[in-house]
């Protein structure tokens, strides 16, 4: 029997600090075996990572997944570009509204769903320099205000 429930095994940070979020879609990874044991471990990164549609296909370049310890020739390169699994018009339209409106694949999230790998992908828009800027005074003032209910309360 299949394991239930969805396990977060890596998230991209920087993503969510470099770009504006505006749709979310999952797609399954085409992965080796010691590549999804290297991923159950969490020795993946997934910070310079973005997502390219190259003769139709989805392709995560930039993500990487250290070598399998115990893997030994089973091993493969830790930077390959990897296949992502998406339905076919979901390319498309994708591949349309990249084109149009400059916008980028960045993936956002690897898990688990029901033993099966997930790449969770953003369809993002670039920050500037202002923008990040006021994401980081409204984070600080959040934590201010924390801080001083905290305090208040205790």
């Amino acid at each position: 029997m299949a394991q239930t429930g969805v396990k977060i095994a890596a998230t991209n940070k920087k993503a969510w600090h470099d770009y504006f979020v505006d749709e979310k879609y999952e797609a399954g990874i085409e992965l080796s075996g010691t590549e999804v044991k290297s991923v159950r471990l969490g020795t993946l990164n997934l910070k310079d990572s973005y997502c390219i549609i190259k003769d139709g296909e989805l392709y995560v370049v930039g993500m990487h997944i250290s070598p399998y310890e115990k893997g030994n020739i089973f091993n493969r390169d830790p930077l390959r570009q990897r296949k992502l699994l998406m339905h076919r018009r979901e390319i498309r339209s994708l591949y349309g509204t990249i084109k149009q409106d400059g916008l980028t694949l960045i993936p956002l999230q690897v898990y688990f769903k029901n033993s099966r790998v997930k790449v969770e992908i953003g369809l993002c828009r670039g920050k500037k320099l202002h923008d990040k800027r006021e994401a980081i005074a409204e984070r600080d003032a959040k934590r201010e205000m924390e801080r001083n209910l905290k305090a208040r309360n205790a």
